[in-house]
């Protein structure tokens, strides 16, 4: 009896042992509450016990870095109150359990904004987060405007998937063009009630290859087709950085679906303007304004 105890614990204990080196194997996600109002939502549930917004930050940055040292991988997500009640609506569930906020969070980290925690400070980590949300929804409005347009009269070919060819070609021949270098992109779209914002980096090498982001690069590609497809008076600047020399900026406006090139002075006046008052802006030091160069012909049809 006492020889089949003994096995019994060892069993116990073989097994206890390879459920903690699961453990470690196995990531995490945390949902995060960025916003004081946020966290003030999340407070009416019972379930909720954090009373205090900067203490609950500490704690979250806490818990990430204990994650960290035991060597887990972590992705933060951002939990919003509105969705969440919206998914428990929509799913079924009690709002007011652990529960419900763990689905959540998994849902959201399947196909929400998230961001990797690789040891940065809450403060760092917060901009990123609400920066990578406010892209993913740029994303999907961009989206489902192409998805809205339609088919063309002529031709019955999709105008947003033609405008989406049209632009992702546009991006690729700035790229061949801009040459060696870290490129950084963004791209503006007004709209009538807003406006489109893109932003891309990717760096090239010396023998020509770019390094893009599959996703950052379709992103652009979408709100760059939305002015395409729509003829919106919408523009592009290019920052280059290389070593030992200054940047280098240059800059187009998007009309009737082509980049056409900037002036330098064009593109040091829409540079050197806050986008919001309008007022002229100190030029950076140790940056040249460039005139856009030509991007090249051979572009797909676009389709209206």
């Amino acid at each position: 009896m006492a020889h089949i105890n003994q096995t019994e614990r060892s069993r116990q204990r073989a097994g206890t042992s390879m459920r903690r080196a699961l453990r470690r194997e196995a990531p995490n996600t945390i949902g995060l509450l960025v916003d004081p109002d946020d966290f003030a939502a999340m407070r009416r549930y019972r379930s909720f016990t954090f009373e205090d917004h900067a203490v609950y930050l500490r704690e979250v940055e806490g818990l990430l870095r204990t994650f960290a040292a035991q060597g887990t991988h972590t992705t933060v997500a951002l939990f919003d109150p509105e969705d969440y009640a919206d998914f428990c609506a929509e799913s079924g569930l009690e709002p007011d359990e652990r529960t419900s906020r763990t689905r959540f969070v998994a849902e959201v980290a399947s196909a929400g904004a998230t961001v990797a925690y690789t040891g940065q400070p809450i403060d760092t980590l917060i901009p990123l987060l609400v920066s990578q949300a406010v892209r993913r929804a740029t994303w999907e409005y961009a989206t489902m405007l192409l998805a809205g347009l339609g088919d063309c009269a002529d031709c019955g070919q999709d105008i947003g998937r033609a405008a989406f060819d049209r632009a992702s070609h546009l991006l690729m021949r700035l790229l061949d063009t801009a040459g060696p270098g870290t490129h950084h992109i963004v791209c503006s779209m007004p709209m009538e009630n807003e406006q489109l914002l893109a932003v891309l980096h990717t760096a090239r090498d010396t023998d020509g290859t770019a390094r893009l982001g599959s996703a950052e690069g379709a992103e652009f590609a979408t709100v760059l087709a939305v002015g395409v497809a729509l003829e919106t008076q919408g523009g592009v600047v290019l920052r280059t950085t290389t070593p030992d020399v200054p940047d280098r900026v240059h800059g187009w406006r998007l009309n009737r679906g082509s980049l056409l090139p900037l002036t330098a002075g064009e593109v040091f006046s829409a540079y050197c303007t806050d986008a919001d008052t309008g007022e002229p802006v100190s030029p950076e030091s140790g940056v040249e304004y460039c005139a856009g160069f030509a991007i090249g012909a051979d572009e797909p049809e676009v389709h209206r």
